[in-house]
């Protein structure tokens, strides 16, 4: 292997709990409260502002709101580390429990910071990114008081996508933990770190207001370009290693044929079956997709494979990641992929 693949979700917990004894002499660690994990209130604070994210993606997302008046620490930031398998150390779990605002990812994405939270960090405040895409899921589907009507036209629609999985086995809508992938939940992620930030730092409150208002401009250049994808190539078939670009993909209205086995073996750290290894072999010898999205950051032979048919067959290959490049924003990073997709969709076969 290339780079690291997924570790047992065990082997974290057991980790973390090492992690809790050696950095603080508190309770004890605990992932299954889920109450823990709530964020605490924000008061005022005297002295600097710290911000503590999961990864350099949230870090940067923290760092176009705080601006120059609050410090922000990425705990990971290397393009190998893998989140789902990070084994946090005493000196990340002692900067949680001393930060002003923890933001991260949630979904079981990045667990090492929930598991911190829900021990040493409980009095931190927090932005779980992660319910931001499940709130914005229940208002939707909630229906108006009193109408039946209403009522009755969401049941229908929840049961048709409930059963509705097109032609290829794949249900649209499905939710994903990988919501840095969705342009407008990260908005509103930066709006949540704009209100907590005001909540710790009142006087400043207004400039944290609007820097994340001009940040929520600027990801409209990135879904301009997933609209023109969807309106240039309405219902494209794509594949992918593994289902991080789900919501690129998604907002993109494109057709992800990637057999379901294959993606979430890969993204589990399994070897997927040899029937749909074939499977997804045969979409790019058939040329039945017209892009395939690489996730670089856990590649492996068998991923390597695939890369390798889809270039023999002509077909382009569209390079994401889990973290940051060096040198680049959230913004940069995500208008790259965005445009790196349309690009390999005008050129595909």
């Amino acid at each position: 292997m290339s780079s690291i693949r997924r570790a047992s979700r065990t082997k974290l917990t057991a980790a973390l709990g090492l992690t809790c004894a050696a950095a603080l002499t508190l309770s004890a660690c605990s992932s299954t409260d889920s109450a823990s994990t709530e964020s605490a209130p924000a008061t005022p604070v005297d002295g600097p502002i710290t911000i503590v994210a999961s990864t350099n993606v949230w870090g940067s997302v923290a760092e176009a709101v705080a601006g120059n008046l609050a410090t922000v620490t990425s705990l990971i930031s290397d393009p190998s580390a893998d989140p789902h398998s990070y084994e946090a150390s005493p000196a990340d779990a002692a900067a949680v429990a001393e930060a002003s605002l923890v933001v991260y990812n949630g979904g079981g994405y990045d667990q090492f910071i929930e598991d911190i939270l829900g021990s040493e960090g409980k009095d931190v405040p927090s932005v779980d990114a992660y319910t931001l895409l499940d709130e914005s899921h229940d208002h939707e589907s909630e229906p108006t008081s009193g109408d039946a009507t209403a009522e009755a036209e969401a049941e229908a629609e929840a049961e048709a996508e409930a059963e509705a999985a097109d032609d290829h086995g794949h249900s649209h809508g499905e939710v994903n933990e990988h919501v840095w992938y969705n342009a407008e939940v990260v908005a509103h992620t930066a709006e949540e770190i704009a209100d907590k930030l005001g909540q710790l730092d009142p006087d400043n409150a207004a400039q944290y207001t609007a820097n994340a208002e001009t940040f929520h401009e600027q990801v409209h250049g990135i879904t301009d370009v997933t609209a023109k994808i969807a309106a240039d190539h309405p219902g494209a078939p794509v594949a992918q290693t593994e289902p991080i670009a789900h919501y690129l993909i998604e907002e993109s209205e494109l057709d992800d044929r990637t057999p379901e086995d294959f993606k979430d073996s890969i993204e589990e750290g399994n070897d997927p079956s040899p029937a749909s290894i074939a499977a997804t072999r045969d979409l790019f010898t058939s040329k039945s997709v017209r892009a395939l999205i690489y996730n670089i950051q856990t590649e492996d032979a068998v991923t390597q494979d695939i890369r390798s048919t889809s270039e023999a067959a002509g077909i382009p290959v569209v390079e994401v990641t889990e973290t940051l490049p060096a040198g680049m924003t959230y913004i940069e990073w995500q208008t790259k992929a965005a445009t790196d997709l349309q690009a390999a969709l005008a050129t595909a076969p």
